[in-house]
C-alpha cells in the first residue's frame, strides 16, 4: 500500500472504532445500519423515514442536501434548507445524520448541523477536500471512486488520516464495469481485503452497486457475511416518487424487513444488530 502509515493494519486485532454518538458506532460487534433517501426533499419526508426506521432499527439517517449529479439541469439538493431539515430530525428523534459534502466551502455548515460528512465516489480523490476534512471535527465516510483501485481508496482514505482526522470509515459502493444490467460491480473482495490492509471500518452501499432495488437485499447479506462492519441503503416514502435514484430505492417497509432479516446472519459471523431498546429513545409515531 504504498506508504499508508496511518490507515494500515499493524497487527490483526488492530482495529478503530469510529463513534457517531455516544450510543452509535461504527466498527465494534454491533453492525451500523444506515438508512434514508438518497435526497432531502421536505421536513415530513424526513419525519416519516425517522419515524418508521426506528422499527429496524437503523443507527443513522442518510439524506443528501448538496447532490452532484450527472447532468446540471438535475436536482442538485436543498442545500442549506435541507440541512436545516436534518438537524431538526435529528434533534428531534435523538439520531446521528449523514450527508454528503462536495467542497471546502460547504465543510462548516455541514460540520454544524451533521454528525457524518460522506465523501462521494466522484470526489474520492479531491485532495484538497480531503485535506481540510482532516480538520473538519467529525467522522468522515470516505467512499470508494467510481474506478479506483484498493491502493487509490487507501491513499485517499491516508489524506485525511495525515491532516489531522482519525475516524475515518471506508465505503464500498461498487465499481464500473462492462456489464450494464446492474448500475455498477459490487466488489466484496475489496471488503474483506480491505479489513486485511487497514484497521479502518468497512460498510458497504448496495444500492449505488446494483441500482435496482430487487438486488439490495441478497447483496447487503452478502456484505455483512463477508465481514462488512455495516451498510447504508436508500430507502423512501414512496420510492418511486423519489427525485433521484428511485429505481434503487426500497420502501420504508422493506428497509424494516430487510434489517431484521439481518439478525440471524449476523449472528452467525458474530455480530450484532442492535435490538430497538438499545438505540436513543427516538420520537413517538406521529
Amino acid at each position: 500500500m504504498l506508504n499508508a502509515k496511518l490507515a494500515s493494519q499493524s497487527h490483526p486485532e488492530h482495529k478503530t472504532v469510529v463513534q457517531l454518538s455516544k450510543d452509535i458506532a461504527i466498527g465494534g460487534t454491533e453492525l451500523a445500519i444506515i438508512g434514508g433517501p438518497c435526497t432531502v426533499e421536505n421536513r415530513e419526508q424526513m419525519e416519516t423515514v425517522a419515524t418508521q426506521l426506528k422499527h429496524a432499527p437503523v443507527q443513522a439517517l442518510r439524506g443528501g442536501v448538496f447532490k452532484p449529479r450527472t447532468s446540471p439541469y438535475a436536482f442538485q439538493g436543498m442545500g442549506l434548507e435541507g440541512l436545516e431539515i436534518l438537524a431538526a430530525v435529528k434533534e428531534r428523534h435523538n439520531i446521528p445524520v449523514v450527508t454528503e459534502v462536495m467542497s471546502i466551502g460547504q465543510i462548516e455548515d455541514i460540520a454544524a448541523h451533521a454528525d457524518m460528512l460522506q465523501v462521494g465516489s466522484r470526489n474520492m480523490q479531491n485532495f484538497d477536500l480531503l485535506k481540510a476534512l482532516g480538520s473538519a471535527g467529525k467522522p468522515i465516510l470516505l467512499k470508494r471512486g467510481l474506478a479506483s483501485t484498493i491502493e487509490e481508496f487507501v491513499m485517499a482514505a491516508e489524506y485525511i488520516l495525515s491532516h489531522g482526522n482519525p475516524d475515518v470509515v471506508l465505503c464500498e459502493r461498487g465499481i464500473r464495469s462492462f456489464d450494464p444490467y446492474t448500475r455498477n460491480v459490487l466488489d466484496l473482495g475489496a471488503v474483506a481485503a480491505l479489513k486485511q490492509i487497514t484497521h479502518l471500518p468497512v460498510i458497504v452501499d448496495p444500492s449505488h452497486a446494483v441500482g435496482k432495488r430487487e438486488l439490495v437485499a441478497p447483496l447487503a447479506k452478502a456484505a455483512i457475511a463477508c465481514g462488512a462492519d455495516g451498510l447504508i441503503i436508500e430507502c423512501h416514502p414512496e420510492p418511486e416518487q423519489s427525485v433521484s435514484d428511485a429505481r434503487q430505492a426500497l420502501s420504508l417497509e422493506d428497509m424494516v424487513d430487510l434489517v431484521h432479516g439481518l439478525r440471524p446472519l449476523a449472528a452467525a459471523v458474530g455480530r450484532i444488530i442492535p435490538e430497538i431498546h438499545k438505540l436513543p429513545q427516538l420520537a413517538v409515531v406521529s
